[in-house]
């Protein structure tokens, strides 16, 4: 279960501008990181982690990192597994003055503390909950109606402004569509949606807009196969509780988020769960084939 720390305005959701982007004013690079807590120390707010591969950045390793929210090293526990972003500023030297913020804990060492929020990492076999969204078309869906088929979804915002997030997600997503349009019995037995998490945006009419553009079918496309839908602004922390989404406000009209794809099988249930953007179209489509057979 991820847990979002009870520490006031400082920590709040993971969040992520995306891998390597940055502002032309303050050259700030920010990157998703996971990894595990080696030690805490309360005085300087400080941890050491042990992080997984940050893409475009560095392989795995553990060193210090100051914490922008130093009292939150009095709630983090060897052990503690964490999502963070990683800020920094780099000159012709390489990367300096790295720093976490936006720590969120995924699985703790020690609950002794009770959460505010609570997120579930999705895992093989889960059965998913039947939310209900608005898709393109205007009409509400619910995932159970898609039960008999194998679904593949993930989740965007259609101002992402970061290539290699919303996207490619889309893009991916694009090409396994492509893909399972090429075998037809496939096809009857897959569908595709893209959930937004910012309905406000992203009403039925944005959505289809988006997604003929993405289909690359623009006005001809009926979306029959892939669905781009989201869920009433009162139901969304819900749903990104239940798939591990962070989001939170960034500048301007921007969301720093997390990603989610998720193959849920014939059943309802869950067959694969990626939470970066290393996953392939290739990947995904294997997933759902062997699912579909």
């Amino acid at each position: 279960m991820g847990v979002v720390l009870p520490m006031g305005a400082g920590l709040v959701l993971v969040g992520c501008h995306g891998a390597g982007s940055s502002s032309a004013k303050s050259k700030t690079e920010h990157y998703a990181v996971r990894g595990t807590v080696v030690s805490a120390n309360a005085g300087p707010g400080t941890i050491a982690l042990h992080t997984e591969t940050i893409p475009n950045f560095m392989e795995a390793m553990t060193m210090d990192y100051p914490l922008e929210d130093k009292a939150a090293a009095t709630e983090l526990h060897p052990g503690d597994k964490i999502t963070a972003t990683l800020e920094c500023e780099r000159d012709d030297a390489g990367p300096k003055n790295l720093r976490l913020k936006d720590v969120v804990v995924v699985a703790q060492a020690r609950p002794d503390y009770k959460p505010v929020v609570q997120y579930h990492v999705p895992a093989v076999g889960d059965a998913v909950p039947d939310f209900k969204l608005l898709n393109q078309s205007g009409q509400t869906i619910g995932l159970k109606q898609f039960r008999g088929k194998v679904v593949a979804l993930t989740f965007v915002y259609t101002r992402c402004p970061v290539a290699d997030y919303c996207p490619r997600m889309s893009r991916n997503f694009a090409e396994i569509d492509k893909a399972l349009a090429a075998e037809p019995g496939m096809y009857a037995k897959t569908h595709l949606l893209s959930i937004s998490f910012d309905p406000a945006y992203d009403t039925p009419k944005v959505l289809r807009s988006y997604g003929e553009a993405y289909t690359g079918k623009y006005t001809q496309e009926t979306f029959a196969h892939w669905d781009f839908a989201a869920p009433a602004t009162a139901d969304l922390q819900k749903i990104e509780e239940w798939f591990d989404l962070g989001v939170t406000p960034g500048d301007g009209s921007t969301l720093q988020h997390s990603l989610a794809t998720v193959v849920v099988g014939k059943d309802g249930k869950v067959v694969a769960y990626y939470p970066t953007n290393e996953w392939t179209p290739a990947e995904v489509l294997a997933k759902m084939r062997a699912a579909a057979a």
